[in-house]
């Protein structure tokens, strides 16, 4: 059998190497979207929260006063959207406290608040179970962007259903319920990434939003939300519905009662870039033409 040339044998083992390393790189990148840990950024934040809150005694406190206690602590985080668009492929837990948004901001104070509760010293999958317990549906993720809860008012329902919250918002005065036809995501189809990665996924959210369509829901109008502030608590979840004839919610936050006994809504604002402790309820929403009101969920420890 002929010999190579030198020169022709070091090219050869190069030409290897290189796609050895490009191999390499490629299952690295997979393995990075699809498995291993779930991402949780702002480790350090998070361990003086929960230090914080060992050390104040939190997990003594009712489970609303001690989201409220947690969102409180959290007030400046930069207002940060799309934390959850990891992977478009994948879906999985993931917790990012050095950015909010409003969704992500009252989960991750109920998540926390729940974990100081079960645990002396709760560990980042500790809070990460939390979450996937309140996010996803039947509280398990099962990797498909569908598993996620999308829309507050499936939220409620789906984890009212399990023991995890309730909806007082039917008890409070001036409640009414409406219907309207949900057309949020679904209609989005592949402009969505994950609907694009999996078009399987789009009749499955249609079915998700008719559900929600044929159920409605709720809600207080804004107009009679003075007249219920009084019955609301620290640590309530306030979903605020939206005017938009084809979605019922748009935004999310906390309630919080100051030293004056005014009722305040605690939030992460894209307006403001932030978390923060905002106006009077009644008087947020008068200032928004958009929206027409309020749902209320009332969180309970797991």
């Amino acid at each position: 059998m002929q010999s190579l040339p030198s020169g022709a044998i070091i090219a050869l083992v190069r030409a290897i190497l290189l796609i050895c390393l490009a191999t390499a790189s490629i299952v690295s990148a997979s393995a990075s979207t699809i498995s291993g840990n779930p991402p949780f950024v702002g480790s350090s934040k998070y361990n003086a929260l929960v230090g914080r809150g060992v050390s104040e005694n939190w997990a003594a406190l009712p489970i609303g006063e001690r989201t409220a206690r947690v969102g409180l602590a959290l007030a400046g985080t930069p207002y940060v959207n799309y934390t959850l668009e990891i992977s478009a492929r994948t879906e999985r837990p993931c917790v990012n406290f050095n950015g909010l948004d409003c969704w992500t901001f009252f989960e991750t104070s109920l998540g926390t608040a729940r974990a100081l509760k079960r645990s002396n010293n709760p560990s980042q999958a500790e809070l990460l179970k939390m979450i996937e317990i309140d996010r996803y549906r039947g509280g398990r993720c099962s990797g498909l962007f569908t598993s996620r809860l999308h829309q507050l008012e499936d939220w409620l329902y789906d984890n009212q259903k399990r023991g995890l919250v309730k909806d007082i918002t039917p008890s409070l005065p001036g409640a009414v319920k409406i219907r309207r036809d949900v057309e949020d995501m679904a209609p989005m189809g592949t402009r969505i990434p994950q609907f694009r990665a999996n078009p399987s996924l789009i009749p499955v959210m249609a079915r998700i939003e008719n559900q929600l369509s044929a159920r409605g829901i709720w809600y207080v109008p804004k107009s009679r939300v003075p007249a219920a502030e009084k019955y609301l608590q620290n640590g309530d979840i306030i979903c605020i519905v939206s005017n938009w004839p084809k979605e019922y919610t748009s935004h999310v936050g906390l309630a919080y009662r100051d030293k004056t006994g005014t009722l305040r809504f605690l939030h992460a604002s894209k307006t403001a870039g932030r978390v923060l402790v905002d106006s009077r309820l009644s008087d947020y929403l008068a200032k928004h033409g958009k929206q027409a009101g309020i749902m209320v969920a009332r969180p309970r420890d797991i």
